[in-house]
């Protein structure tokens, strides 16, 4: 740890927090990372580029300009050597972290990509994903298959590449209504007619405008939110499977398994035994 423009700067592999375990494979260092009360951390940077996933708890970040909140099942990409101020919130959190070698800088620039500015992944999107699947690789075995690891982290690092900036065009204010009724109200039995009256366009128009700004189609986005949700419920040890698969309103717990298979990669049984492990 050394001091830069009287800012902290973190060496690899450090972090603030009690490190519960650490593992490096495939230039990227893996760490299981947690703290136990709320607390104020001091402003601080970063020696290599990392993602965090928040697996539990609340927190806060000052990052440049913006303050932003986290809650659950977020993940965050911050560039090297940015200073930033984190607090922790009651009763503490726990983060997976992926720290990345600077050899993988060089593999996104051979096919013109790049990396160098902060993301967020607040609303279960392709990020999250890709992050808790290197989770369930990374801890779901004593030694992880390298090529799978190698895999999910080169589709980690082109998804963030690839997520729009705010240079982007901007989206149309009614798009902006739907994708705000679906965060509230994705456990509803929503309908393609409902929402389209709601944007005040053909259905039609909407799936197509859909797809082109979110990157999705509306049922795929609905069902990463509902799984999204769940994982957040599952961390409840009295609540069951079904409860939950009602409550976000799958017909059946069948159909909740298939599509948070399909979202997660595991069953929701194997991902609530692994986030109690």
């Amino acid at each position: 740890m050394s001091e830069a423009g009287g800012q902290k700067a973190l060496g690899v592999g450090a972090f603030y927090g009690a490190v519960q375990s650490r593992r490096e494979q495939c230039g990227a260092i893996f760490t299981d990372l947690r703290h136990t009360s709320p607390r104020k951390l001091p402003a601080h940077s970063h020696e290599l580029p990392f993602f965090a996933v928040l697996m539990e708890g609340l927190y806060g970040e000052r990052y440049g300009r913006e303050e932003r909140q986290f809650r659950p099942f977020t993940v965050h990409f911050r560039p090297a050597g940015v200073p930033h101020q984190d607090e922790i919130g009651p009763p503490g959190v726990r983060f997976f972290e992926i720290e990345i070698r600077p050899s993988w800088r060089k593999r996104l620039q051979d096919c013109s990509a790049a990396l160098d500015v902060a993301r967020d992944d607040c609303k279960g999107g392709e990020l999250l994903w890709l992050a808790m699947k290197l989770f369930q690789e990374v801890h779901g075995v004593s030694l992880p298959d390298d090529l799978s690891v190698e895999s999910l982290l080169a589709e980690l690092m082109a998804a963030a590449a690839r997520m729009p900036g705010k240079t982007k065009i901007e989206r149309p204010t009614w798009l902006t209504r739907v994708v705000e009724k679906l965060a509230v109200e994705y456990a509803e039995r929503l309908t393609l007619d409902e929402l389209s009256r709601e944007a005040g366009v053909h259905p039609v128009h909407l799936s197509r405008v859909f797809r082109k700004f979110v990157g999705e189609g509306i049922g795929e986005h609905v069902h990463r939110l509902r799984v999204r949700a769940a994982c957040e419920q599952m961390r409840e040890a009295e609540t069951s499977i079904a409860e939950i698969s009602l409550a976000l309103g799958f017909a059946d717990q069948s159909h909740f398994t298939r599509a948070f298979r399909r979202v997660a990669g595991v069953t929701p049984m194997a991902f609530r035994t692994q986030l109690r492990a």
